[in-house]
Formats: structure tokens, sequence, C-alpha cells
């Protein structure tokens, strides 16, 4: 059994911030996950074309085992250049791995395809997602535990095939005591509602009414089950960081990622297809001690799935429609009632 905790945000979780930047005109943003002191994490991809930098380094048995920030960006392969702008502010602020009497933050982060949403992209020399990367990293430092959700930093130029996307959190405490949470920006090839209706895929595991109280259809309706994709290929990509307050080790940590990325398949349909670039990272602040080793993880993945399955559909709630023509309409415009 979970409970969610007061604010139900990624920040229920100590030891981090989040911090967005955007810009309206351009459609697009970021949003930087700060912690207050390096973690263990690790990633998990099943999308067919990601855009990531540092995942690599976040394999077992790397050298350097800790991060500092992740980043998550708007802008397709333009904004990995936020990873270095939210590196640049870190080392402005000492931050980073030391060597000698150097310092390099790492700072791993992925990207979402968001380049035809209406915005103006007509950028020139130089991309605006290093900027973005260090206001972001700027915001996380000053901020408070609360946080926007919905049509704001990376999650502002986020679409699904049938509504806006956008950026969604939630967090759960397991029956152990450990908090889990996550935060998702949503630009899915397909869906987070069933068929045409108002039903989110991830319905069963809503808490308190987070996304709108609906539940689930009693029966399932007959275009529940109809392929609906968008129709520019590899336009998407739903980007997923999960933080917990446990003890796990590189591989412990890469086994969470694997077993939260069953969230996307509970809240999005179809997901994991050749056309987008999912990806899940994890991470553990190392706070609380898990116990069993076994019992315990499988117990924190479950829950770490459920928390990813609801910061979904909180997303694509919560958001708010571009102001061009022809954008697609939020779900609450939508679904008024």
């Amino acid at each position: 059994m979970t409970t969610t905790p007061r604010r139900n945000l990624l920040t229920d979780v100590p030891g981090l911030k989040v911090g967005h930047a955007e810009d309206p005109r351009l459609a697009s943003g970021t949003t930087c996950i700060l912690f207050d002191e390096p973690v263990i994490a690790a990633c998990d991809v099943r999308g067919g074309g990601p855009g990531t930098r540092e995942t690599d380094l976040l394999d077992a048995g790397r050298t350097v085992e800790k991060i500092d920030a992740i980043v998550l960006s708007g802008g397709s392969a333009f904004g990995l250049d936020a990873c270095a702008g939210a590196q640049a502010y870190l080392r402005d602020q000492g931050r980073g791995f030391a060597i000698r009497d150097i310092r390099v933050p790492i700072v791993p982060g992925a990207a979402l395809f968001d380049l035809l949403n209406g915005g103006d992209k007509a950028w020139g020399q130089y991309p605006p997602y290093r900027d973005l990367g260090w206001a972001a990293a700027q915001a996380a430092a000053s901020g408070t535990e609360d946080f926007a959700l919905g049509s704001v930093g990376a999650g502002l130029g986020a679409t699904t095939v049938n509504l806006k996307g956008g950026l969604g959190s939630a967090s759960a405490v397991t029956e152990d005591g450990i908090t889990v949470a996550a935060i998702a920006a949503v630009n899915a090839v397909g869906s987070a509602t069933v068929g045409d209706g108002p039903f989110f895929w991830a319905g069963p595991y809503e808490q308190d009414g987070e996304f709108g109280g609906m539940g689930f259809p009693s029966k399932m309706p007959a275009d529940g089950l109809k392929t609906m994709m968008k129709g520019v290929q590899r336009t998407s990509t739903t980007l997923v960081l999960v933080v917990t307050d446990a003890a796990l080790g590189r591989t412990h940590a890469m086994r969470l990622a694997t077993m939260a990325q069953d969230g996307m398949a509970r809240s999005l349909y179809p997901i994991h297809t050749p056309l987008d670039g999912d990806i899940v990272f994890a991470a553990a602040t190392g706070r609380r001690i898990l116990g069993d080793a076994v019992t315990g993880l499988a117990r924190l993945g479950t829950a770490a799935a459920n928390v990813v399955a609801r910061a979904i559909a909180r997303g694509v709630y919560e958001a708010t429609a571009l102001p061009f023509s022809g954008a697609l309409p939020a779900y609450k415009d939508r679904y008024p009632s």
C-alpha cells in the first residue's frame, strides 16, 4: 500500500529542487532538476529515436558514479545545449566532479521534439537552449519545493496525438516508508486518453482526483484500442525522471528505471515505438535504508511505475493550449466538465 505526500510533486523527495525556463515566442523550454548533493543515477531508453546527453556515463561500471543535475528540454537535438547551460551555471557555483583544482559538473539530459508546434524557431546562429539551461538551473537553485505543472519548462511545447502535452509530477510513500516521485515531460506519439473520450489510461492509478477523478470507463469504447499516432515521424518523446530517497547502488537504480518504464505503458497508447525517444532516468538520494534488497526494490519499482503513470496524466491534465492557429486543444478545454 502507498500513500501520497502533501505536495504530490518530485520535491517530496528531500534533497532536490526543480526549475523551469521557457520562451513563449519560441514555444519551447527547459526544466532542470538540481540535487543538493551528487546522487547515484541510471537510465532506461526504449524509444526508437532518443535525443540524449551523458547517458553512457550512467551505465554500470563507469568511473564517475554520481551526477549533479538532470535536464529535460524541448528543442530536439538543439535542446541538448540546455545541459551545457546548466553545467556552466553549476561550475560557476563551485559544483562538480573534482579533478585537481578543476570541477566538472555532471549533467545528463534528454530532449523532446517540439520544433513544429507553431513557435518561432528561426533563432539564427545561436539556438537559445544553452541560455535556457542556465536559467532553469538558476531557477532551481533559488526556488522552493513547489513548482508549476502543465505548459511550463520542458512541457511548454509538448503535444500528444490529440491533446496538448505538458509537464506533470506525482509522488508516493511505500509501505516501507520510502518516498518515490516522478516528473514527466509528455510529448507522446500516441494518446494519454482512451479513444476520443475524457478517460485517462492512467485512471486506475489516480490518487485524490489529481487529474480529474474520471476513473476508467466501465466498458472499453469502440475506438478505445484504435492506434492513433502523430502523422509526422520522429516528432515525439516522453521524458521521465524518477527519484527516491532510498539508498541504491547503480545496478539497483537501473532496475528502478526499468520497472518505472511500465508507468509509460500504463498511461500512453501506443508507447516505445520507432517514432519516439522515450526515456526514464532514475536517481537515488540515499537518505533512507531500503531494507531487503530484493523485495524492497520490487515494492519500490512497483510504486515508481504507478507514480510515472500518474505524472504523465497530470502533465496532460494541467496543460494549456498554445496560442497559435491550429494548435491542439488542452484537456480542460476539450472536456471542461
